[in-house]
């Protein structure tokens, strides 16, 4: 059976996946001031970054249309998966269903499934990754389903950040009260909770011991890490993302690991120097 992936462009596709021809992308939109960005093959990330830098105003970001994802599932693949960003910080996930209803009401019933990934960027890549495993398997379209969120449950996601900014001007940071403080070089060690939303773990003073302890955060709440992924990504510091694989690794043996850069809206949240990881 055939099958297309559609993950959102909050998620990072890999050359490798890009030249597969099984997984495509669904384009967010962002907004910078008076410019209207969009988030596909065309995306700059040193002038986004210039741009949002230079601008007063927090810069936004659109999910994709239910019309985006309807025209994405039309086509020859026997099922489709969608992994969009989690629900609770996106639109994205609502949109992708609704695009699915549209599709059943246009065309009639098709294997549509859309993953809420509780997660974003480099979380959503590696559940993709995980429906593909799923596929080449042989396994049936409900067993992939059965599978993948079971995977879902399990993963976790962190990150570390230059700053906040956009994500508590965007009000992705609800019910964060230790906001920390720039000028004492205070970095927050975050992470997603098991419903999709952000939390705080820790804090640390610099950016390399806060990368320490997201290593021991990573360490402490992961089980059964040698059949495991861990997937880091970065916003312009392949080095600290190398060093962070280096720390971690020397703490658990993992099944693999990848280092890709970020694109698109993740870099808006990001920002240069910033550290996501999965696993």
């Amino acid at each position: 059976m055939s099958y297309r992936v559609i993950v959102d462009s909050c998620g990072e596709l890999t050359d490798e996946m890009k030249q597969s021809g099984m997984f495509v992308s669904a384009a967010l939109t962002m907004q910078v001031g008076e410019y209207h960005i969009i988030d596909d093959e065309t995306f700059d990330q040193a002038d986004f970054l210039k741009k949002v830098a230079e601008c007063p105003e927090s810069p936004k970001s659109s999910c994709p249309s239910p019309e985006q994802y309807l025209a994405k599932y039309n086509c020859d693949a026997d099922h489709i998966y969608v992994v969009t960003l989690s629900a609770e910080l996106s639109g994205s996930y609502n949109s992708a269903q609704l695009g699915r209803n549209l599709y059943f009401e246009e065309y009639g019933e098709k294997d549509i499934y859309v993953f809420n990934s509780c997660s974003a960027s480099i979380g959503e890549t590696l559940i993709a990754l995980k429906i593909q495993e799923c596929e080449e398997a042989g396994m049936d379209f409900q067993t992939v389903i059965d599978t993948v969120e079971a995977y879902i449950e399990g993963q976790h996601t962190y990150f570390v950040l230059e700053n906040l900014d956009t994500l508590r001007k965007n009000g992705r940071l609800t019910g964060i009260k230790a906001l920390v403080a720039g000028a004492l070089n205070i970095k927050p060690v975050m992470g997603s909770t098991p419903e999709g939303t952000i939390c705080q773990k820790a804090q640390a003073r610099g950016m390399k011991k806060a990368l320490v302890k997201m290593a021991d955060y990573v360490e402490q709440e992961t089980e059964n890490a040698r059949e495991k992924v861990l997937a880091i990504s970065h916003c312009n510091c392949e080095q600290r993302a190398k060093d962070f694989e280096k720390i971690l690794l020397e703490k658990m043996e993992v099944k693999k690991s990848i280092i890709v850069d970020t694109a698109g809206i993740s870099s808006m949240y990001a920002n240069d120097g910033g550290i996501i990881v999965a696993i």
